[in-house]
């Protein structure tokens, strides 16, 4: 996948003669374009673009759709702006979508398989069957990791790095950064300290919620920094979104930095940063979307060495890796929450009005959802403060207030995601709760944009 063109300058490029050594090759969305191109076939820019969900009909069962049978249709997930309009010469074209023509090709006889949907993301129906079909009938790999494994490699891996340095772990209250220090506890056990900076951008009550706990339920040290005035006044007048990320970013790194230098010998920063975080935020080969607090917003001129032993999982595997290292539910099934907080929910500046505006109304969605049943079918569920003012009427008199938007969303690793569809009553619930409770709001909106082409959070 990524957003390059075949024809870009900079475009991405395989290892030569990858294509003609006869290993099992499987080409997916941009990598279809790539081996379509290299081997003597037509990719051009589509008239129209494909983003989110799409009907995938199955013309071959071959192979890696074995599955499924020939003539069946299927909901697969679309990122595209080219596309494959010619198949190279031996390959036999085997699905299309509405506005893709050529959605799959397949070359058995040199083992060159390629899509233009993603079989990866959760939304495509069997998606995960054809990658296992690739994986183990094709390639004839054995399914030997497991997330026991995973532990004693990275408590090795941890041990090696730090000797006997002392280490520090940012805090937030969320499954990545518990299980992160849960992890390395294991690893070096009273070496690491734990520091929750309350940044004063957190949902309504969560610092406290936070920091009792991680008192109740384990026993790594715990330093509780109360950061709020300085973060708020860090970000005074900024309203460019990924400003607002670095500068918390950096913040954050200050901070630990300041409170380590209280501890001797601390020399490393632990962070729950997920791979989703690392590609979101840009690679060599990965468009930046947008910078993550603890990778694309991080100081050039850190002092403490970082250790992050979650950076190859995505947020299903982290949520199973917490349950085997014991942590207790209500920190596994906690909502993501974006480390810059609600400064990204709140358009614009932030202040410490809107800050209270937004804990109102993002503390009714979640009641809400919740009373509802439908805390674990949702991935992530909020309201955004926008920086849009609208026309209402209440109490009989004109009024000129805020406009909040509600966010849910269906996922299974952060990296696609399908609007939730919420039932009406509920909506109708929520929206009128926000309007009647929360001074200055008269207009609520439910946000249904699929990720891609929106993100999940507004910023």
């Amino acid at each position: 996948g990524g957003p390059a063109s075949v024809y870009g300058p900079d475009a991405p490029r395989g290892p030569e003669g990858l294509l003609e050594t006869g290993l099992p090759t499987l080409g997916i969305c941009y990598g279809m374009q790539y081996m379509a191109h290299e081997l003597g076939g037509r990719v051009e820019e589509g008239a129209c673009e494909d983003y989110g969900s799409a009907k995938l009909l199955i013309k071959e069962n071959t192979d890696i759709f074995r599955h499924l049978a020939s003539g069946s249709q299927i909901d697969c997930w679309m990122s595209r702006g080219d596309l494959v309009l010619d198949v190279p010469l031996g390959f036999v074209p085997a699905a299309s979508t509405p506005n893709t023509p050529i959605a799959a090709m397949f070359d058995r006889e040199r083992k060159l398989y390629a899509v233009q949907f993603h079989p990866e993301a959760a939304h495509t129906q069997g998606g995960a069957e054809m990658l296992v079909n690739f994986v183990f009938d094709i390639c004839g790999c054995q399914a030997n990791w497991t997330i026991s494994s995973f532990i004693e490699d990275k408590v090795a891996d941890i041990r090696r790095q730090v000797g006997d340095g002392r280490l520090v772990c940012g805090l937030s209250g969320g499954v990545d950064s518990a299980a992160a220090a849960a992890l390395v506890y294991k690893a070096v056990g009273d070496q690491l300290t734990c520091i929750f900076v309350d940044h004063g951008l957190l949902r309504a009550g969560e610092g406290e919620e936070v920091a009792r706990t991680f008192r109740r339920d384990f026993h790594i040290p715990l330093v509780h920094v109360d950061a709020r005035e300085r973060f708020l006044t860090r970000l005074q007048g900024v309203a460019d979104p990924e400003a607002k990320r670095k500068i918390i970013g950096e913040e954050f790194i200050r901070v630990f930095e300041e409170e380590a230098a209280k501890i001797p010998n601390v020399k490393f920063l632990v962070q729950g940063t997920l791979y989703s975080d690392v590609i979101e935020s840009g690679t060599s080969t990965a468009e930046g979307i947008k910078s993550h607090h603890n990778v694309g917003g991080l100081p050039e001129d850190m002092e403490l060495e970082l250790v992050e032993p979650l950076r190859d999982l995505f947020k299903d595997e982290v949520r199973k890796l917490a349950g085997e290292l014991g942590l207790p539910d209500d920190i596994i099934w906690r909502q993501p929450f974006p480390g810059p907080g609600l400064a990204v929910r709140i358009i614009g500046e932030v202040t410490l009005a809107k800050l209270h505006i937004l804990q109102q109304a993002d503390k009714i969605v979640t009641d809400e959802i919740k009373a509802y049943g439908l805390a674990r079918q949702i991935w992530q569920y909020f309201a955004v403060l926008s920086d849009t003012r609208t026309v209402g009427v209440q109490g009989d008199k004109r009024t000129y207030g805020h406009l909040v938007a509600i966010r849910a969303v269906r996922s299974e690793d952060a990296m696609t995601a399908d609007w939730a569809r919420l039932p009406h009553d509920l909506l109708d619930k929520m929206a009128r709760r926000i309007v009647n409770e929360v001074d200055g709001v008269n207009r609520v909106v439910y946000d249904i944009s699929s990720k891609p082409p929106s993100t999940i959070e507004w910023e």
